[in-house]
């Protein structure tokens, strides 16, 4: 308020003297006690009387890593995240890129965040999960990542970001066999819950809703649903306005679950030819296919979209020609980590280890700066992830 008086002074009054201007400048300088204490505690009434409810909309957008800088400041400034009307602010804030979290072949045992918009890696310490497991990250939603592990079988939920976390209860079936999971919400945001599916080859699968904290087996698959479901394991399930679209593999195609009315469908779509490594994606409700393209001895990264009318895959987009120069002639394998607009894609061969971006709404191919361990030089290998949008106030 003192700079605009001051330029309002200026233009009004530019005849002035130099020592009168001099003399402004030190007293707005804080060099006058009076002045200076009249100005600082104008301020504090002002604050003082600030909007709570304007205070808490501007917070609930701030980058994330402002504000965990924000918590810090005093225990009322934390408290917001166990506010209701904070979660709500936070849930109407359109959501920006999606982190992912990965695991690596190096250290199956802690995971690593990549925040797109800084370009940077974060390593949580994820000191609430048990120790010596096999967690992946195989599902996620509202902020919320969807771990399992392999070894015991069990299911575990939490936020990375504030270590919310959740132990799920065992489940009623016994029998295990490869499973694929998927994971939406009840509403907005996790206030009103959310349900998590998953489902084995054969076709037994059961449904967790948080709200109960429990499994339960809403059915069986139809009989025309051609069993073993053969489920390309290697790609994440699809979540579109509350239904989950798996990819299968014999025959090619895709499988869907509602999660509301617990409607199963299958569609027959054949895959592009010369395709490996194919995962699904999605992008404002539209069903991607993400896949490696080899032909002789060229390789490249190829993007399609299902067209719901013929339900045959378009292509739209495929990598720069110089970046799938570094391919030719080598084994390639390909990870997707994240389906969510913004995908991360792990490329890799005995020579090579590449990370790179694509968004989907703009066609922007970036790489990524290599994972390092922490205390140390080595770059990790990308074994799996999920794409998540961060969330302060998601709680498992």
């Amino acid at each position: 308020m003192a700079a605009g008086k001051s330029g309002n002074s200026k233009m009004l009054e530019p005849a002035k003297p130099p020592s009168n201007k001099k003399a402004r400048k030190e007293r707005y300088r804080g060099k006058l006690p009076g002045t200076t204490h009249e100005t600082e505690a104008m301020g504090q009434e002002i604050w003082k009387e600030f909007p709570e409810d304007l205070f808490e909309a501007v917070i609930a957008r701030l980058p994330i890593a402002a504000f965990f800088r924000f918590r810090s400041v005093c225990q009322k400034w934390n408290s917001l995240l166990n506010s209701e009307s904070f979660s709500q602010l936070c849930a109407e804030v359109p959501q920006v890129n999606p982190w992912f979290y990965t695991v690596s072949h190096e250290n199956l045992t802690s995971g690593a965040m990549y925040d797109p918009s800084t370009k940077k890696w974060h390593h949580p310490t994820m000191s609430f999960l048990p120790t010596k497991m096999t967690l992946l990250p195989v599902a996620s939603a509202g902020g919320l990542v969807c771990f399992l592990d392999l070894g015991h079988r069990n299911f575990y939920v939490c936020n990375p970001l504030t270590q919310s976390f959740r132990e799920l209860p065992a489940r009623s079936v016994k029998v295990w066999s490869r499973v694929a999971v998927g994971m939406t919400l009840n509403g907005k945001s996790t206030c009103l819950g959310y349900k998590i599916l998953w489902v084995g080859c054969d076709g037994e699968y059961e449904v967790y809703d948080s709200v109960k904290n429990s499994w339960s087996r809403p059915g069986s698959t139809p009989a025309d649903l051609k069993l073993p479901l053969s489920l390309n394991f290697r790609s994440q399930a699809v979540s579109i306005d509350g239904t989950l679209y798996f990819m299968r593999s014999d025959p090619e195609g895709i499988v869907s679950y509602d999660m509301i009315t617990g409607v199963w469908k299958q569609f027959i779509i054949p895959t592009p030819l010369h395709l490996s490594d194919h995962t699904l994606a999605e992008c404002e409700g539209r069903i991607m296919l993400v896949g490696l393209l080899t032909k002789n001895a060229a390789t490249c990264v190829c993007i399609w979209e299902l067209q719901k009318m013929t339900l045959l895959w378009k292509e739209v987009d495929r990598m720069p020609n110089i970046w799938c120069l570094e391919f030719y002639g080598k084994h390639i394998r390909m990870t997707c980590l994240g389906n969510k607009c913004l995908l991360m894609l792990s490329l890799r061969s005995r020579q090579m280890n590449r990370l790179v971006t694509y968004n989907v709404k703009n066609g922007e191919w970036l790489k990524v700066p290599g994972c390092v361990v922490p205390q140390g030089r080595k770059r990790q290998w990308i074994a799996c992830g999920t794409a998540f949008h961060p969330c302060p106030t998601a709680t498992a």
